[in-house]
């Protein structure tokens, strides 16, 4: 009895230890989220260069409309073409499409209904088939809850000039759009995702590509073999940024963010999604994702504070700080993203998120299960959904 008390007491420890040291790089990254965004550049003149926006489409979000809106409601001088894709007939996304359209007469914007598949990626299997539909040479893909700046085509098209910049990519905060649990899905972006993301790529320890955009140009995309290459992979947005880097470019990430509209409904459905999420890093950056448990600190406190009764010093330490950044975030979005209160809950939602991804084999994207292998593949299986 007395050895099992000195084994729980030695785990208290060693989990007190682990959110010591979340705690502070909870600090470094606050910190550094504060100072990047202090002195970013205050934008960029508008061009001129002919942008191609590509939008794959499934279903209507809440504001699905405001979401494309924002892509148009540029300071760009050049055409814009608008490209947007379903893969069903019924789709609600067309009505949104359409109204668009009527609204927005003087702008191109393109609808492409195709159902080809072309592997397990739906995702891909879209871009795919709006490919041959890109009217011009700098391509612009975007998820379909992004929504963006008035400065967005501007400073994207600054930093793709940058020399040995292959493609660019953005970071983001969260919008919650459809109640509480969406709220709650967007406060782990804005208060985990964001400063964690920003502390890899300024200390050079990730080299994200996102689905909240990819820019690159039409010659780019055909060196990297088009969109085809990818129809079977998980993180296509991941391997979209692999393949630019395999030929000597890079991809930027500039001082600039964009919002993801969260949507979830239910419990259930961002479990699922942000289980989605956390498999997909668990396959193509283990080691990296396996260490980023450090950047929960709070969860680790208060399982050590089980075990050891001076962990309440560790627990209160790491709400502290973990209440600053969530602060310092909500105020370089410029906006709350969900109240403060709310964010222990956040962190053990991302811890159980955290320990249910490391033993998941298959995950669900919009109603679809895809069974994972190696290398970040997936194949198709059952509906989830009809």
């Amino acid at each position: 009895m007395a050895s099992l008390a000195l084994i729980g007491h030695a785990l208290g420890w060693v989990l007190l230890g682990l959110s010591a040291l979340g705690t502070a790089y909870m600090v470094a990254a606050g910190l550094l989220l504060r100072r990047h965004f202090r002195d970013a550049s205050a934008g960029a003149a508008p061009r001129a260069e002919a942008v191609t926006l590509l939008k794959p489409l499934h279903g209507a979000e809440p504001r699905l409309y405001e979401n494309l809106a924002s892509f148009l409601d540029q300071h760009h001088a050049g055409p814009i073409q608008l490209l947007c894709g379903v893969q069903r007939p019924d789709d609600p996304a067309i009505a949104i499409v359409k109204r668009l359209r009527r609204e927005r007469a003087g702008v191109r914007i393109d609808l492409v209904v195709d159902a080809t598949p072309h592997g397990a990626n739906r995702k891909v299997a879209n871009l795919i088939n709006l490919a041959p539909h890109i009217a011009h040479p700098i391509i612009v893909l975007s998820d379909s809850d992004i929504v963006a700046p008035r400065d967005y085509l501007a400073r994207l098209l600054a930093t793709l000039d940058l020399p040995g910049v292959g493609a660019v990519t953005c970071l983001y905060h969260g919008r919650g759009d459809a109640g509480f649990w969406s709220r709650l899905g967007a406060a782990g972006l804005s208060w985990q995702f964001l400063p964690g993301a920003l502390f890899a790529v300024a200390n050079g320890l990730a080299r994200p590509c996102m689905g909240s955009t990819i820019a690159l140009r039409q010659e780019m995309l055909a060196a990297i073999g088009g969109f085809r290459p990818f129809a079977d992979m998980l993180a296509d947005d991941y391997a979209i940024g692999e393949a630019i880097h395999a030929l000597g470019q890079r991809v930027a990430v500039p001082d600039m963010l964009v919002t993801h509209a969260s949507d979830e409904p239910s419990l259930a459905a961002l479990w699922r999604h942000e289980l989605r999420w956390g498999a997909t890093l668990k396959e193509i950056v283990p080691a990296a994702y396996i260490a980023g448990v450090i950047g929960i600190p709070l969860p680790t406190a208060l399982a050590g504070w089980v075990l050891v009764p001076a962990g309440l010093w560790f627990v209160l330490g790491a709400l502290a700080v973990r209440v600053a950044v969530a602060g310092v975030a909500d105020r370089e979005a410029g906006a709350r993203t969900a109240p403060l209160w709310l964010l222990p809950l956040r962190d053990c939602f991302t811890f159980a998120i955290f320990i249910g991804s490391l033993f998941a084999r298959s995950v669900d994207w919009r109603g679809a299960k895809l069974k994972m292998s190696r290398n970040g593949r997936v194949t198709a299986g059952q509906e989830l959904f009809p």
